[in-house]
């Protein structure tokens, strides 16, 4: 029986030429010496790699040279040193002259002051992750031996706004079966004063229930005169159809979407109507007024619900009348989910999606007091978001539920938007 003959296995000889070089390498790991950084081994070797690559580059250049011209006039002519940086540390480059001065070198230009664009990458990835220029310098500093100005790493960011605004202007599907709205606040530095601001989020479920992000919108406050220039947006970027808009409670909401997208249903946030009916109930009472309330939205049908809800009156009506009248007076927008399966019901009854992409952003933004401008709050949060796209560019649960109830309720109106 023929054994298979085994595989070369390198050594050390095989990878490191020159054995002053390999006992040196070989001493330092052994010292525990930093791999990476200014200064480390990787380093080390990178910048023995790199100037042998451009000296191979200046003695092929001059054996073409020679062969090309048939003479031999042209030469080497000294070295041009420069500090490089790479994503494992700083080092030292010698570039190769030639007397004509026509060698253009080709792994690091004449003006390169970096190995590849893999820095670039790693000061938006930390961004990104809710670093300030000031973290992103230390952090380039302590882990690749790089020392990057503000400056730079504000230049590196910059690059992304063309991106955001292509984002922000894209064409969007003709059709989202449901859209949540909702706000949340940060701080801005303005001309010596911290104003609190609103970033608006439009976050959709598209006709083959992927989830998606419309748009995020930054302004001085939240307002239903700013929603419906954000609706009115939608519409100018092909959003022609919405079946529901899931929102909370805000003064105006309802008229504004109804202007916009007339034929669209408006269900309000319970989490948000439980929220605001507790605000002033006693701590001793908040258990049971809560599950008595409960009793109430996860009824079968809408009649089951108001008597819950007559219940609810004739137990808590002495002690906390503008419970019930609250939840009487908006009835009819709080109860629309109740027409539906359970399946559907699940992603109208709240604007709980919405709020789990903003704690996304929260994640990230939480240590921040300020921002010093408008541009770089939007930059950091679009960033935040993209680089978390996993989180909340996902399919609804039960879609394919979902739909069959969707086709039955709005027939063509929906049909015709399916792929």
């Amino acid at each position: 029986m023929a054994h298979k003959k085994s595989k070369h296995k390198p050594k050390i000889e095989d990878l490191i030429a020159g054995e002053e070089k390999r006992e040196e390498i070989k001493r330092r790991l052994y010292a525990g010496d930093p791999i990476v950084g200014e200064g480390g081994i990787f380093t080390d070797m990178l910048q023995a790699m790199v100037n042998a690559s451009l000296e191979g580059e200046m003695d092929n250049h001059l054996q073409t040279s020679k062969e090309g011209s048939g003479q031999g006039d042209n030469r080497r002519n000294g070295y041009t040193n420069k500090k490089v940086k790479s994503r494992v540390g700083s080092f030292q480059v010698n570039t190769p002259r030639d007397r004509k001065g026509d060698y253009e070198p080709q792994l690091i230009g004449k003006w390169d002051r970096e190995l590849g664009s893999g820095m670039d990458e790693v000061i938006l990835s930390l961004y990104a992750r809710g670093q300030s220029q000031e973290d992103v310098r230390r952090q380039l500093r302590e882990l690749y031996g790089v020392d990057v100005s503000s400056g730079t790493i504000s230049a590196v960011t910059d690059r992304i706004w063309p991106e955001i605004n292509q984002w922000q202007q894209r064409p969007l599907a003709a059709c989202y079966p449901v859209v949540y709205l909702d706000a949340i606040h940060y701080k801005v530095r303005e001309e010596a004063k911290v104003n609190t601001k609103a970033v608006y989020s439009v976050y959709g479920i598209t006709a083959e229930g992927q989830r998606d992000i419309l748009g995020i919108y930054l302004y001085e406050a939240e307002g239903s005169r700013h929603w419906g220039l954000i609706l009115e947006d939608l519409r100018r970027r092909g959003v022609e159809e919405i079946f529901y808009f899931c929102v909370d409670g805000l003064k105006g909401f309802k008229e504004v979407i109804e202007h916009v997208y007339p034929r669209a249903h408006v269900q309000r946030c319970i989490v948000h109507m439980v929220r605001n009916s507790t605000r002033y109930v006693s701590y001793k009472h908040l258990k049971s007024v809560c599950s008595d309330l409960r009793r109430v939205y996860t009824s079968a049908d809408r009649q089951q619900a108001w008597n819950a809800l007559e219940e609810f009156g004739q137990k808590w009506d002495a002690t906390y009348p503008e419970i019930r009248k609250k939840w009487e007076a908006n009835w009819d927008d709080l109860m629309h989910f109740m027409d539906y399966t359970e399946a559907l019901r699940r992603i109208l009854y709240t604007t709980n999606p919405v709020e789990a992409l903003h704690r996304i952003m929260r994640k990230v933004t939480k240590t921040k007091g300020a921002w010093s401008s408008d541009k770089g709050l939007m930059k950091q949060l679009y960033m935040t978001l993209m680089h978390n796209q996993k989180s909340w560019q996902k399919k609804a649960f039960k879609w394919t539920a979902i739909q069959r109830e969707l086709i039955e309720e709005f027939g063509e109106r929906y049909e015709k938007y399916l792929q």
